[in-house]
């Protein structure tokens, strides 16, 4: 196959027949690296377009022309060619592994950015938990101390000052009355200072308490609300079986012995509307 022709070498490489015949024409066709300079050194004249004239005799791309300068220089045009595609390529693969390591590092950077919020989330949680857990507890004693408060002034102002018992506790009997010179002693009644009391919850279970005569029967409702399985904020009264009677609210305020209900009773827990009913 015959060699190209540095005009046929130019337009090979994409460039204008116009600027191709000019480059060779204006190097004196010395060959394709000649003319490559030219170009670039032209490229932006206003003419590199218009069509070349060539003088006469002047024939452009002939094998006469052709000298062995241009065939070298066509040689070491094609080495520098591949040495450049050659950088090329390497400087983009070496990019390509910036860019590989670069979207690694802001995967882990991510990652670390979600476990950190991640973490603080369930730091928040916890504390939330522990902080919700602690204003129960300190509700919680509130309204035990409110309770137990309220037990104390009334057994205060029932009974005396003297605070309920669960223990049964022995309180000194009063003296009996001298009876009339002659006579022999009446029969006394014994005096019960205490009462022991039994209630039946609402599901079945029963607790027992020891409580002071002259307690308010309003000591024992408070006592099964603090000792109890009531559901808090449930409403409800106590009644006797037998003879059946439901407590009302006057009856809440009269000490245990005017109620009938020492040295012993017991009682039974009933929502506040059955008891109302019944």
């Amino acid at each position: 196959m015959a060699e190209l022709t540095t005009l046929e070498s130019l337009l090979e490489m994409g460039f204008g027949r116009n600027r191709a015949e000019k480059a060779v024409a204006n190097t004196g066709n010395q060959g394709i690296e000649q003319a490559m300079d030219w170009l670039m050194e032209h490229e932006n004249d206003p003419d590199i377009d218009e069509p070349y004239v060539p003088p006469a005799g002047n024939l452009l791309g002939g094998d006469t022309d052709q000298t062995t300068a241009g065939d070298s220089g066509e040689g070491r045009l094609e080495e520098l060619m591949r040495v450049k595609q050659a950088e090329r390529r390497e400087r983009e693969r070496a990019e390509e592994v910036e860019r590989e390591k670069q979207r690694r590092r802001q995967g882990q950077e991510l990652q670390q950015i979600r476990q950190k919020i991640q973490d603080d989330e369930m730091k928040k949680l916890a504390d939330q938990r522990r902080r919700e857990k602690m204003e129960d507890k300190l509700a919680r004693q509130r309204v035990k101390d409110k309770i137990a408060r309220d037990r104390e002034e009334r057994a205060q102002k029932f009974g005396g000052g003297a605070p309920p018992s669960t223990v049964t506790s022995t309180q000194p009997t009063p003296p009996s009355l001298s009876s009339p010179t002659g006579q022999g002693p009446p029969p006394t009644k014994k005096e019960y200072d205490e009462s022991r009391i039994q209630v039946r919850l609402l599901d079945g279970s029963t607790i027992n308490a020891v409580f002071k005569a002259q307690e308010p029967l309003a000591a024992v409702r408070v006592y099964v609300q603090m000792n109890s399985n009531t559901p808090e904020g449930q409403d409800f009264t106590l009644l006797s079986p037998y003879p059946r009677h439901v407590y009302t609210e006057l009856d809440m305020e009269k000490p245990l012995k005017e109620l009938g209900l020492v040295p012993s009773a017991v009682l039974v827990v009933t929502k506040k509307s059955e008891g109302s009913a019944l």
